[in-house]
């Protein structure tokens, strides 16, 4: 089925790019924030119930501000502005003889047999619908919430307690999708249990139930759900569809391929009532396509085929949204995650494509180059493509011929034809996606957050690279928004209150959905961020609002370039030169850590006296770590001024000037013994020599290199001298910004 069945054909070819692909190195976020960082500084806020887990469910009410949980055993409501303040909660649990009858079924009675709450939807003005597992007893039942802010409402109608098979999963390990439309609930779960027969379910409502044909795999091959959209075809809302997300095992795949998952999105008519006489109570205009997100390669494509989370993105044509998928790879070769985007015309036109047919002495799948009957099967009945007012007045060759082929034959392709943001390697998976259009100085942003499989939170922006609508993403943030690591669940945005809520089983977490201070102090720093939110105000990197009044205002997403925009600035911030002391035969160490991951680190070298400058080279006696310049086997000669230098999108960034005195084993001692015997200085200025004397260990043989350690050496291979005590600390500075010196490059003296 087009470069999807390329790749198939040819697995092996395709394995061996997959192979070079894992070894890949994954690309870092611009700045990685712990979880200590993020609630010590950056106002992340958490909450959890006693004894209950795997919030599951999260729904935002922005009009109530309330962000509503479902989790084992409870409904929560907790404020938007502040999920630890104002929190409501109710308890609802399994009755005493269903959780009996489940330990009787084999399950444990305390993970399983609990009733954990997998759906939210708000169903009115003053009420939502939940559904849980009940102990592997569906469950549904309407929850008072109210309509008042001042008085948050929380409170659970058990007289509309119902059947919720066909709404909510049946086993906890399971997901839920679905979508309330108007009072219609459309699912798609589990609907046995022994989790056997998956069908998508239309519920609630005034019309009669549907579901998709059970048990047949050309339908639905054990697929596993992952989202729900409800989206307008036309001005004529008799052409409205539902679209759902899943992945599932491929009836397509050749025989030698074994079980090959792939991913699909699915649609069936709103309008759909059934057939008349075949296909009665069940879908008529069921219809689904692979959903592709691979990199294509000469050898064959890498296909990340496990679909983990869909976003949809509004835009002001309701019928014309993006979609933001987030992918995993099968391989057991290597691990990899993307991001594919993909658009609804694209979708649209997959189902305008021929169908997929089963044919020849090889049963081979091919293009179905048969007549289609009319009207075309998946079009939905009104007015706007035909003239039939219902699914059962639909000729009976059309509905054969929907129930033979519900698959396309051609795949849905991301825009681009390749993933937006992907990273293989990194020792996580992403699990959840959500995304917010952000107003920026030039021109409008994607913001993507992923949630992963190790309780952190990747924010990704999309830029447009070359012309459109090609697009890469960029990682901005590392976020670790749970301190045990638990993977996402669940994720919500808030775009009017710029806050994103995270759940995992363990908790609900709260962050900002930016933090601008954190870039840096800096006009470059906060220039090179490239974070729509943020822009240099003239003293600080600062939120950015979109106004007329706000001109001088510095940002460049699209580039991050701040040569330009921040000249004055650098010239203000050259960095202050610092005295850093070391003992001929021993070592020093220079601290110098850009804010910046994606920085590269630059050190060059200016003899006392000289005017050119060398760079420093990465071998020898110099060793380069994570924190700066470790110098082992001092000499004379390497006294002089060492700069040291962030280069980060072209843009060179000084970052610390650090002047180096080595002096012999002789005249330090002699610094110790005028220490020992000068009289108490008077309080006034610090002597420089202070700063050294505090680095010497009383008593430590004379003075010699080994009783010597400057600064705050980071641990480094092969044996290390003996470490003194520290009696004092060197005194910091934060470094600026300008443009670096530049001289030539000589490793001679090294």
């Amino acid at each position: 089925m087009g470069r999807a069945t390329a790749a198939a054909i040819i697995p092996g070819l395709a394995l061996l790019w997959a192979s070079a692909l894992g070894d890949a190195a994954p690309s870092p976020p611009r700045l990685r924030l712990s979880f200590q960082e993020l609630q010590a500084r950056h106002g992340l806020r958490t909450f959890r119930l006693e004894r209950a887990c795997c919030y599951d469910a999260l729904l935002v009410d922005e009009e109530r501000g309330r962000l509503f949980v479902g989790a084992e055993n409870h409904v929560a409501s907790l404020s938007l502005d502040n999920i630890s303040k104002r929190t409501r909660k109710l308890a609802w649990t399994a009755p005493v003889e269903w959780r009996e009858e489940c330990n009787w079924a084999g399950k444990d009675i305390g993970t399983e047999c609990m009733n954990f709450v997998k759906l939210l939807h708000i169903y009115n003005h003053t009420h939502l619908l939940a559904c849980g597992t009940g102990a592997f007893h569906p469950t549904c039942v309407f929850v008072e919430v109210g309509h008042r802010l001042e008085e948050p409402t929380l409170r659970l109608d058990l007289r509309s307690q119902e059947d919720g098979k066909g709404k909510s999963p049946y086993d906890p390990r399971h997901r839920a999708a679905s979508v309330l439309v108007g009072e219609e609930l459309y699912s798609g779960v589990a609907a046995d249990l022994m989790g056997r027969d998956f069908t998508i379910f239309r519920s609630l409502g005034r019309r009669p139930s549907l579901r998709t044909e059970p048990h047949d795999s050309r339908w639905l091959n054990e697929p596993k759900f992952v989202k729900v959209f409800w989206i307008p075809e036309s001005e004529n809302p008799e052409d409205d569809k539902i679209y759902f997300f899943f992945q599932e095992l491929a009836v397509e795949a050749a025989a030698a391929l074994g079980r090959l998952t792939v991913s699909r999105v699915g649609q069936i008519c709103r309008n759909d009532v059934g057939g008349q006489r075949s296909l009665v109570n069940k879908w008529t205009t069921f219809l689904k396509a692979r959903l592709v997100c691979s990199v294509p390669g000469v050898e064959g494509d890498t296909h990340f085929d496990q679909l983990q989370d869909v976003f949809l993105m509004p835009s002001r044509d309701r019928r014309s949204p993006l979609l933001y998928a987030a992918f995993s790879t099968s391989s057991g070769l290597f691990q990899g995650s993307a991001v594919c985007a993909y658009s609804m015309n694209d979708v649209r036109r997959a189902f305008l494509g021929p169908f997929a047919h089963k044919e020849g002495p090889m049963h081979q799948w091919v293009s179905y180059q048969g007549r289609v009957p009319y009207p075309r099967p998946g079009m939905c009945p009104s007015k706007t493509f035909g003239t039939f007012s219902s699914t059962k007045d639909f000729p009976d060759d059309v509905i054969q011929f929907a129930r033979n082929h519900p698959l396309m034959y051609n795949p849905v392709l991301p825009v681009g034809g390749r993933p937006l943001f992907l990273q293989v390697g990194a020792g996580y998976t992403f699990t959840q996606i959500v995304a917010d259009r952000v107003a920026a100085a030039d021109g409008h942003y994607d913001v993507l957050f992923v949630g992963t499989d190790a309780g952190t939170v990747l924010k990704v922006i999309s830029v447009p690279k070359g012309s459109r609508p090609s697009s890469q993403g960029l990682l901005l943030e590392e976020l670790h928004v749970f301190e045990d690591s638990a993977a996402v669940t669940s994720m919500q945005i808030s775009s009017k209150r710029h806050q994103l809520y995270v759940a995992s089983r363990s908790a609900v977490a709260q962050i900002s959905l930016h933090r601008c201070a954190a870039h840096g102090r800096a006009c470059a720093e906060c220039c090179l961020a490239r974070d729509p939110y943020c822009a240099w105000d003239g003293a600080a990197c600062t939120r950015f609002q979109p106004s007329a009044k706000r001109r001088f205002r510095r940002q460049d997403v699209r580039n991050g370039d701040p040569s330009t925009l921040c000249s004055g600035d650098a010239a203000r911030a050259t960095p202050q030169e610092q005295k850093v002391l070391g003992v001929e035969g021993g070592s020093a160490f220079l601290e110098c850590q850009p804010r910046s991951l994606q920085a590269r680190v630059n050190w060059t070298f200016q003899r006392a006296g000289e005017q050119a400058r060398t760079q420093v080279p990465a071998e020898g006696r110099a060793e380069r770590t994570v924190q700066g310049l470790l110098l082992r086997g001092l000499r004379r000669a390497d006294s002089g001024v060492y700069l040291c230098v962030a280069v980060e999108q072209g843009f060179t960034q000084p970052l610390r000037r650090l002047a180096l005195h080595v002096l012999s084993a002789a005249q330090a001692e002699r610094l110790v013994r005028v220490e020992e015997v000068a009289p108490p200085a008077p309080p006034g200025p610090k002597l420089w020599y202070r700063d050294f004397l505090q680095l010497v260990e009383p008593g430590g043989g004379g003075g010699g290199p080994s009783s010597l350690r400057m600064c705050r050496p980071p641990p480094v291979p092969g044996p290390q001298p003996p470490a003194p005590r520290r009696k004092g600390r060197n005194r910091r500075t934060h470094a600026s910004e300008s443009r670096a010196e530049r001289g030539p490059r000589s490793a001679a003296h090294w």
